[in-house]
């Protein structure tokens, strides 16, 4: 019992959470020196993290399992003490300011798994592609390039590309659709982007195949941490606003 109560106590303390934020900020800085120079971590662009570091031998891949090992912590250090802040909270006259920093959290860790999820069965992929050209995705669709248009400005360069696309399962037309730079087109959990063209001597785009299935967690999690941010730093504000008034003198 007395076990359970150190460890508690030590998932509680800030001082743990400083601590691990701190481990994590040197793997990352190792990481950042040491991945430029070595060949291996190019893999990292096509294929998942985790495949990738069960491929890779663990002399290089290290350092990675520790950042691994600390976010786990990190993770059960941000559960338990905001379960522990709501419980000893619960009575609290300013319930939203108890709850603000927990929202926080959640964003935090919905972060966190949308990185996790990615990390597991995430897919990248490139290919060049022209008119009438076609490819076969990896969720069973073909996809057919109707056409790759450029468009030319006064000086003589491209300053616009789309490419009109049609989708097909099992030979049957399922849909349409047009890729734009930064306005890709998603089908069966799939995103294809169109990247950069070339017109000489016929237009020919580069595009990239792409699925993030942590993506809708990371933007929850986004909206989160900024609707936790926000609310709790107006809180605060009106509480030092009631301060001040308070203070102010009479006349």
């Amino acid at each position: 019992m007395k076990a359970a109560r150190n460890i508690l106590s030590l998932f509680v303390s800030m001082k743990t959470a400083i601590l691990l934020l701190f481990s994590l900020l040197f793997l990352l800085l190792y990481g950042s020196v040491i991945m430029p120079a070595n060949e291996e971590f190019s893999a990292l662009h096509t294929i998942p993290l985790f495949h990738w570091m069960k491929e890779t031998s663990p002399a290089i891949t290290w350092w990675l399992w520790g950042a691994v090992l600390i976010l786990s912590l990190l993770t059960a250090n941000t559960i338990v003490c905001s379960i522990e802040s709501v419980i000893r909270k619960r009575r609290s006259r300013q319930w939203m300011l108890v709850i603000a920093p927990q929202v926080i959290h959640v964003g935090f860790l919905f972060i966190l798994l949308a990185h996790l999820l990615s990390s597991y069965d995430s897919f990248r992929g490139t290919a060049f592609v022209y008119r009438g050209a076609s490819l076969h995705l990896p969720n069973g669709l073909d996809v057919l390039f109707d056409d790759v248009k450029t468009k030319v400005g006064p000086s003589g360069y491209i300053t616009d590309w789309s490419a009109d696309i049609r989708y097909y399962e099992e030979g049957r037309l399922i849909g349409r659709d047009v890729i734009r730079p930064n306005d890709p087109s998603f089908r069966g959990g799939l995103g294809l982007y169109i990247k950069t063209v070339k017109s000489a001597p016929f237009p020919v785009a580069l595009v990239e195949v792409s699925r993030e299935p942590g993506a809708p967690w990371a933007l929850a999690g986004g909206i989160l941490f900024l609707l936790g941010a926000s609310a709790l730093t107006m809180l605060k504000i009106r509480i030092e606003e009631k301060k001040d008034n308070l203070n102010i003198p009479s006349g």
